[in-house]
């Protein structure tokens, strides 16, 4: 490469450097956008409507309301305003977890092996996650504590972070059963009723700690006391039937906060969830394999689930399904029967909800967070692309960009400043060589 050339690159990565710094719109003044189809999530679809958003907050949506006269308007005719998605169950950020030493580690924390700056973000927002619950794996009974992240540009992890009343950085419980925690290592169980075993072992020391004095600290249950006492949910990664039935069991003896993770047999038992009022973040893989947990699998479980009345959210499990994919597991879902909208809300929110989050994001309704899209059309249609993603109020993905674009459609390490620039250097050498 020529020193021009290098010197380009500089300029180039500096330059990016500098733009990812900063959101692509940062909101000075309220922005009203006008004449879209909107989906609010807390009602029906609004045909002809407007959202306007200060401060980061929505100001107001409908039909019928008064444009503040400072506003920055932006004609959205055409276009498809919903609330940014909350993918309930992720990996994005090079997230980590619980290692070979134990099978149950509550003490461990996701947030401390997450990349604000990872490409996987970036290219989570071109598919319009605006919330994940990012997870350490599923190879242990107990892996850790999972990270609920606001898809904001940040620098540290707590810049990205979602907060208890408290001042904590919110997140959940991971845990596990079936063939993913069984394993040959010494300590791990090798059937499922030793990993309902070792569950049980580690709520009910937990429950004498948690009456005790509390002196001499222990952090594995200091975090199981949090999901004893309902602050924190646990997330429970299980697909068959039986299993589903063990966290049942678990749940009722215990007390605990439960969301059935994946729950790939969720459509045998939909009436015993319904009556428990448990929740199910669902994944739907339109060709399974890999394991024989997979093997029963339906595309009519979201379906099934909503019919009963089950409380029932879609995820990607990133990189399982590409986060850019979410409306892609939505038209599935109602390909299998589930509802149009009951299918948006699984994406919305249902997870917001789930995750206890409805109070800021889900749906756009007044005093919320200003996270929402701009579709080119309907979000289920395989011809309709997400131009705009924002977060509290800021435009932090614009398809129309060279960014972008390559955000949206490029492969592995889309959305990395080095990724952009290497592209720049390949223009730059083509030309050179004209």
């Amino acid at each position: 490469m020529t020193s021009r050339l290098l010197r380009r690159a500089s300029l180039i990565i500096g330059t990016m450097s500098a733009a990812c710094a900063l959101p692509a719109v940062a909101q000075d003044r309220p922005v009203a956008f006008t004449g879209a189809t909107i989906h609010t999530m807390a009602g029906p679809a609004l045909d002809n409507a407007t959202l306007v958003i200060a401060d980061g907050k929505i100001a107001a949506v409908g039909t019928d309301i008064a444009i503040p006269a400072d506003a920055e308007r932006r004609d959205a005719t055409g276009m498809v305003i919903m609330p940014g998605i909350v993918d309930t169950h992720s990996h994005i950020g090079s997230v980590a977890g619980a290692d070979r030493s134990s099978p149950v580690q509550p003490d461990v924390r996701a947030m401390d092996a997450i990349n604000p700056k990872d490409a996987g973000i970036a290219k989570a927002r071109a598919g319009g996650v605006t919330t994940a619950n990012v997870m350490p794996g599923s190879g242990w009974v107990m892996s850790g504590q999972t990270f609920y992240m606001k898809l904001r540009n940040g620098d540290t992890v707590e810049d990205i972070a979602y907060l208890f009343p408290d001042g904590g950085v919110m997140g959940g419980m991971k845990m596990a059963n079936g063939t993913n925690p069984i394993g040959d290592t010494p300590g791990f169980p090798g059937t499922r009723a030793k990993s309902a075993a070792l569950a049980r072992a580690a709520f009910t020391d937990a429950q004498a700690y948690c009456r005790g004095d509390r002196k001499a600290k222990d952090l594995g249950k200091e975090a199981l006391c949090e999901v004893l006492s309902g602050k924190r949910l646990v997330h429970h990664h299980t697909h068959r039937a039986d299993d589903i039935m063990t966290v049942l069991r678990l749940q009722r003896e215990f007390g605990f906060k439960v969301l059935i993770q994946h729950g790939m047999e969720a459509w045998k038992v939909a009436e015993e969830l319904a009556a428990a009022g448990i929740p199910v973040s669902n994944i739907i893989v339109d060709s399974p394999g890999g394991k024989l947990e997979a093997m029963e699998s339906r595309l009519e479980t979201a379906g099934i689930l909503e019919r009963a009345g089950v409380l029932t959210s879609l995820h990607s499990d990133d990189g399982i399904i590409d986060s850019r994919l979410m409306f892609r597991q939505a038209g599935i879902a109602v390909r299998g029967g589930m509802t149009r909208e009951g299918a948006l809300r699984a994406l919305t929110i249902n997870g917001a909800k789930q995750l206890g989050l409805d109070a800021r994001v889900g749906s756009l309704e007044p005093g919320k967070d200003a996270d929402f899209l701009l579709i080119s059309g309907d979000p289920l249609s395989v011809y309709s692309h997400i131009m705009e993603t924002w977060v509290e109020g800021e435009r932090l993905f614009d398809r129309t960009t060279e960014e972008g674009a390559l955000m949206a459609t490029g492969g592995y390490g889309a959305g990395s400043p080095m990724e952009l620039a290497h592209h720049h250097w390949e223009v730059a050498a083509s030309e050179n060589s004209q």
